[in-house]
């Protein structure tokens, strides 16, 4: 550090005082009683100003730099703007000693002999407070929340803004050692508030707000009269009796002298951020002084050691950027650093410090020797066992213990010394003079080697890594670089004020200077870039540049270079540039021209690099064609320049080689047709065919499909064709296409068919169908689109194809909810078990819905489809055990219809006598298990109603007492039971007019038949009307053992004649009595029917005995007094004869049911088919 005196001026009293407008700008002066103001720039005074009547003591300016305070011994404050004027001015009762603002509020302290004072902008009084002792100074915190005022008794105080105290600090000197200066440290970094505090018992003391000691008292050997921090508080002014200004640092170590004065140092300030020093005297002399820093430091590789804060040692990583401080706690001098070793030289001693290890990236330093001797050194040299000491033309080296080995005296002065390396205890050192001398020096040999002499004085030097060529740069600002073994010049550069070789390439050096880097590779041009500063080293691709204080590592492409050798084909050396760091277009390029020159093993390195795995299978790919015996180097690179995108290059070396073909895919795969048919020229159709293909492919994957079509269609590619031009929906093209195809061309012909159908046209697919023949497929169509009369008219032509149609149907039907419809559809199919399961599914569906009359009709259906398929052998028992069971199931539920209507709505379409015999035949029935859905309770409940409203009162009666055992639903409760009280007020007997006879026997039947629907004396199964249920005159007979059903119908159809009797009166003669009896009608079964005589059975007999009739009886029966019911195989016909042929009885062809025909006329116009069987009045006899 030293201190260069800017300017100087003298007043003509003491300067007590000085303050720095906060700009820097001006510098007021307290000199007798006034204020001088100076221009600081060049130590002009601007204005002096008088306010006060006595000496002026202090001054004072607030941070805002509007305005600024003065007190004086006249007892007065004046408070000044930054324009000069004066605007305020109070009193204290005795003569004002320091004045301070506060940073923060700008609140003015103005401290007397006896009190301070507080006063603010805002406030128009002044609040004071009483001392005990004579204030000497005083000082803010950086906050503005503290004041610390500095006493002559050797009392500290702390207040606070309000002026109370908080913290007493008692000096041991006591009122012998008064504070003469104190101040708070402005840096922000510190986590404490620090306070200086210089006192006359000659001490340098330093507290925190809490009043702790921080350290112990330093030891000035002067009485301090002033004390103030640089602006970041990394620096200690101090000035008094010793006639000079002092320069600590901020924990009180001594660094030097700013300047020696004449008188004492009342007051030294430091201009506002900078290094400029004022300094105030006792005689009146003002100095103005800049202090410059010089830098102290060591480089070695990527270590860099410098000074920080005077006193502390960083040294940096430059390549991990990490740091590490070493606080020597005294002046650092100089600094060397060298492989593991770190020499710092402090005002008495030298310390030589090593790494805790050998590793590259430690950072850790131990004290390895103390050499406790003070030396004078211009420079500072460490190696692994010596220190290097230079002295003007002097060099001495010491061991670490402090022994001199070893002195070298120069010629001329040592301008620049570097350790170049070498082994521990016997390193070399490479020496510059100033007469041109260049030396190389190995510590353990006292006699130099002269390598060169050159004529002007050396200002750097370096040597290269393999110790064969020097850099100089002298005194001219010139870079030579000699062969240290010929001495010869090689070459010369200007504008270099330092240079370095790269550690890691032979021919690469770099030299600073004008603002600019230099990168020099081998004898080529200099290649330049802007950059400010020194270099000092220059280490693979990052160059170590020094500019002002700090070293950074600037990270520099060697592109330039690698360039250079590019352009002359040194395809290897460009390769070692690049590997010192390009970016990575640089390696690319390197790849291409290393590749382009057929350097492989470059180009491969070079692709390695930038990753790009195309270019290194092209590169393996010629490297194995080459172990395979081939040499063409014109093939070779036709490929390179194929993958570099050269193609025409390419195809004249391919076409040069012979290897037209090559060329040829080349283009087609490129799509470059055009410069495919130029090449191809008029050659062969068949590649011409596969050009137009290729070209076709091209412009279907570019997303131009119409194209694609048409050059497909050219060149007979026509499943390609239809494949686009169905993928977009072109039905226009497809039919063209379809329509020129030739119907053997059967594939195309059918992809044609699968896109018309898949685009909503079936009519172009049936057409294209049709044209090859494909009747299958035709169907599947018709069936697929759902046009059944096609489908059902071509199944008419192919009958093959009629489970294809009606299958589908069936289902298409079933899902539409047409289940009857599926059903008989699945019939037609021959699908009989799907027609059987639809059937019970909707049959069991009716049920639970209470829809008992579809269920009837349901389970009658599915009762005939089970006889049809009876007509199986393998099946017949079981399916006409279903068909019994099934016919029963729909009798019963036709009945249950009306039960339940009657049962659940208001009004009934019924007659009470057809309700009563529905009933009774339900109930007949329901001897065993009752089926799903049927209600007991409502049979019995209709029953006992309509007993009772037909006179039948033992029957309700009796249907009332079954009803007690039941469980009866709520809405019947009632009902029952007050009917069942009632009934019992009516006689205990039926109508006998309801009372059912058997006409096989006459037998009267009870109404209530524990035998079931089966008269009780003969047996015969009764004959119901399937609508009223009345029992019918009819008696079934069979026929005799060896009389088929088509003979017995004949011998009925012959009709023989009978013996009529036209007199209505007839004469009976027996033995006893004559009779005369009136037949009102013609009674077609006279005495003489053979058939009566065949009802006769044996009376008593619990075993029913049907009716068998002959040939002869049959021939005696009128065809229209028999019925058939014509059950289709395997079932036999059943054959009944009416007693009543003038009481017309109809019977339905396809259900067989028997019907008064006047009911069944009624039934069938009302709802226009059979009530049972739903058959249509329209429809054929089966």
């Amino acid at each position: 550090m030293r201190a260069v005196l800017t300017w100087r001026d003298k007043a003509e009293q003491c300067i007590y005082d000085l303050a720095f407008k906060p700009d820097g700008t001006q510098l007021i002066l307290a000199a007798g009683n006034r204020l001088l103001v100076y221009d600081t720039s060049d130590g002009t005074l601007l204005q002096s100003l008088k306010g006060h009547k006595d000496t002026v003591y202090c001054v004072a300016y607030a941070k805002d730099g509007k305005r600024f305070a003065s007190g004086s011994a006249d007892k007065s404050v004046i408070i000044w703007t930054s324009k000069l004027e004066g605007i305020l001015k109070y009193t204290h009762n005795d003569s004002i000693q320091s004045v301070s603002y506060n940073p923060a509020t700008h609140q003015l302290a103005s401290c007397s002999s006896n009190d301070f004072g507080l006063w603010s902008p805002e406030q128009k009084s002044v609040s004071k407070h009483k001392s005990s002792s004579k204030i000497t100074c005083c000082s803010w915190t950086n906050d503005g929340q503290y004041l610390a005022l500095g006493m002559f008794n050797g009392i500290i105080s702390l207040r606070n803004k309000n002026g109370e105290e908080k913290v007493k600090i008692e000096r041991p000197g006591g009122s012998l050692s008064p504070i003469w200066s104190i101040c708070w440290n402005p840096s922000r970094e510190e986590r404490n508030d620090i306070l200086a505090v210089a006192d006359w018992g000659q001490k340098l003391s330093f507290y925190q707000l809490s009043g702790k000691q921080i350290g112990k008292d330093r030891s000035l050997n002067f009485d301090p009269c002033c004390i103030s921090y640089f602006t970041k508080g990394e620096y200690i002014l101090l000035g008094g009796s010793d006639k000079q200004v002092s320069l600590f640092t901020k924990d009180g170590v001594r660094l030097g002298t700013v300047g020696e004065q004449n008188s004492w140092v009342w007051t030294c300030k430091v201009k506002p951020d900078s290094n400029y020093v004022v300094v105030g005297c006792q005689d009146g002399t003002i100095s103005f002084y800049q202090l410059i820093f010089s830098t102290v430091h060591g480089l070695y590789k990527d270590r860099y050691a410098y000074r920080d804060s005077m006193t502390d040692v960083i040294v940096q990583h430059l390549i991990t950027e990490q740091k590490v401080r070493i606080k020597c706690k005294e002046l650092v001098k100089k600094i060397a650093i060298y492989k593991n070793r770190l020499a710092i030289q402090l005002p008495e001693k030298i310390l030589i410090y090593e790494l805790y290890s050998d590793d590259s990236s430690d950072m850790r330093y131990r004290v390895k020797e103390k050499i406790v001797k003070k030396f004078e050194c211009n420079l500072l040299v460490v190696c692994s066992d010596h220190i290097i000491l230079c002295q003007e033309k002097r060099l001495q080296c010491l061991s670490f213990s402090g022994m001199k080995e070893r002195e070298w005296q120069m010629e001329s002065l040592i301008r620049y010394i570097k350790v170049i390396g070498g082994p521990p205890g016997r390193e070399g050192l490479l020496v510059g003079l100033k007469n041109g001398q260049i030396l190389k020096i190995f510590v353990d040999n006292l006699f130099a080697i002269v390598l060169l002499k050159q004529t002007t004085a050396v200002r750097c030097l370096d040597m290269s890594a393999s110790r064969k060529k020097l850099a100089v740069v002298d005194e001219n600002d010139t870079c030579l670089v000699y062969d240290i073994h010929t001495k010869e010049l090689l070459f010369q550069e200007p504008n270099a004020n330092s240079v370095a070789w790269n550690t890691q390439c032979e021919d690469m050096l770099c030299f600073s200077g004008g603002g600019y880097l230099n990168i020099k590779a081998s004898t080529f041009p200099v290649h330049q870039q802007k950059l400010q500063g020194f270099v000092v080293g220059y280490n693979g691709s990052k160059i170590f540049c020094l500019h002002a204080f700090s070293i950074s590592a600037v990270e520099v492409p060697q592109s330039a270079p690698m360039y250079q050798y590019l352009e002359r084909k040194m395809f290897k050396e460009a390769y070692q540039i690049a590997c010192l760091g390009v970016t990575d277009t640089d390696w690319r390029e390197l790849a291409m021209e290393a590749l382009e020159g057929l350097e492989f093993e470059t180009a491969k390195k070079a692709f390695i690099r930038v990753r790009d795995l195309r270019y290194l299978e092209l590169i393996n790919s010629i490297e194995e064609r080459k172990k395979q015996g081939e040499t063409n180097n014109d093939l070779f690179l036709a490929d390179v320049f194929a993958y570099q995108g050269k193609f025409h290059e390419a195809a004249k070396l391919y076409k040069r080689s012979g290897h037209e073909n090559l060329a040829l895919d080349m283009y087609t795969d490129l799509r470059m047709f055009e410069y495919a048919k130029d090449f191809l020229g008029s050659g062969d159709p068949k590649e011409t065919k596969m050009l137009i293909t290729k070209q076709a492919d091209w412009a279907r994957n570019i997303n131009e499909p119409k194209a694609a079509v048409e050059m497909y269609i050219s060149a007979g590619e026509h499943v390609k064709a239809i494949e686009i031009s169905g993928d977009h929906g072109w039905i226009d093209m497809l039919i063209d296409i379809a329509r020129k195809l030739d119907k053997a061309e059967r594939e195309p012909l059918l992809m044609c068919a699968h896109y018309f159908k898949k685009l909503n046209n079936p009519g172009y697919a049936a057409e294209t169908y049709l044209k090859i023949g494909d009747l299958k497929s035709l169907v599947q169509l018709h069936v697929e689109t759902q046009h059944w009369d096609e489908a059902f008219a071509l199944g008419e032509k192919h009958p093959e194809f009629k489970e294809d149609i009606y299958m589908p149907y069936a289902q298409w039907l079933a899902e539409n909810d047409h289940f009857e419809e599926a059903q008989k559809a699945f019939h037609k199919a021959g699908r009989q078990g799907e027609a059987v399961r639809v059937l019970e599914q909707l049959s069991n569906n009716a049920v639970v819905e209470n829809r008992f009359n579809d269920a009837a009709y349901y389970y009658w259906m599915l009762s005939m489809q089970c006889l049809n398929i009876a007509q199986d052998p393998a099946q017949k028992d079981t399916m006409l055990s279903k068909f019994q069971h099934f016919q029963h199931l729909a009798e019963l539920y036709h009945c249950y219809h009306a039960i339940h209507r009657y049962t659940e709505e208001p009004f009934s379409s019924h007659r009470p006598e057809t309700l009563f015999n529905i009933s009774r035949f339900l109930l007949h029935s329901l001897t065993k298990d009752t089926p799903l859905g049927i209600s007991k309770v409502r049979t019995l409940f209709t029953l006992a109603k309509q007993s009772r409203a037909l006179g039948a009162y033992k029957l309700a009666r009796h249907a009332y007492d079954q009803l007690r055992g039941l469980y009866v639903p709520a809405r019947f409760q009632k009902s029952i039971e007050l009917d069942s009280l009632t009934i019992r007020s009516k006689p205990f007997h039926d109508n006998e007019e309801l009372v059912p006879l058997c006409y096989r026997c006459s037998t009267n039947n009870p109404l209530l038949n524990n035998l079931g629907n089966v008269c009780i004396n003969c047996r015969q199964p009764f004959v119901f009307s399937a609508s009223s249920y009345e029992v019918l005159h009819l008696v079934e007979f069979y026929l005799e053992e060896g009389i088929t059903d088509e003979e017995a119908v004949s011998l009925i159809d012959l009709e023989a004649p009978r013996h009529k009797r036209e007199n209505k009166w007839h004469e009976i003669t027996g033995n006893n009595s004559q009779t005369l009896r009136l037949d009102e009608t013609t009674n077609s079964m006279g005495d003489d029917d053979p058939f009566t005589a065949k009802l006769s059975f044996e009376q008593g007999g619990s075993e029913f005995v049907p009716v068998v009739v002959n040939r002869s009886v049959l021939r005696s029966m009128s065809r229209r007094e028999v019925l058939i019911k014509r059950w289709p195989p395997p079932l036999q016909w059943q054959y009944f004869r009416s007693f009543l042929p003038d009481a017309s009885i109809t019977m339905c062809p396809s259900c067989f049911q028997m019907f008064h025909s006047e009911d069944y006329e009624l039934l069938v116009l009302q709802h226009t088919h059979c009530p049972y069987c739903r058959r249509h009045i329209d429809d054929p006899s089966p």
